[in-house]
């Protein structure tokens, strides 16, 4: 299973701000630590302020904020919730595509529903908190940091 890139970059974000409790970096500047689009990083972030994980504020003294929420977050429920419903193949045909026609009788799409489902229950129990322990915790700090001046 591959993740989307909006579901990488609100783990990525979400983790990069579980260690920089001191700090509030701006979505620029996370976006240009992470070498992606401010654009992207931007919807990433509302979506993120929209389910309570993180706290966007503006202006100066502004930045973003991971909340107690966002600390104990479920990896397995960010994950849900940035790939969506669907499931792992198009047997529908609601991309543009015919639908399959083993659809009414195939044992592939309930295999691979378990399979995602199976996916998703390893991450459950895990929270952002978790991810950052250490070492990752202190390597995150150095790549948030940018690269050493001199």
């Amino acid at each position: 299973m591959r993740l989307l890139r909006s579901t990488d970059l609100a783990l990525r974000i979400l983790m990069r701000l579980a260690v920089t409790a001191d700090a509030t970096p701006t979505t620029r500047q996370v976006a240009a630590d992470m070498d992606v689009p401010y654009t992207h990083a931007a919807k990433v972030v509302a979506e993120l302020q929209h389910l309570g994980l993180v706290d966007a504020r503006r202006g100066r003294g502004g930045g973003l904020a991971l909340t107690a929420e966002g600390r104990t977050a479920s990896v397995g429920a960010v994950v849900r919730t940035f790939e969506g419903e669907g499931d792992v193949v198009d047997c529908e045909g609601t991309a543009g595509t015919a639908p399959c026609p083993l659809n009414s009788a195939c044992r592939l799409r309930g295999a691979l529903r378990r399979a995602q489902e199976a996916f998703y229950a390893a991450l459950d129990p895990i929270t952002i908190d978790e991810l950052v322990a250490e070492p990752t915790g202190l390597l995150l700090l150095g790549i948030s940091r940018g690269p050493a001046a001199g």
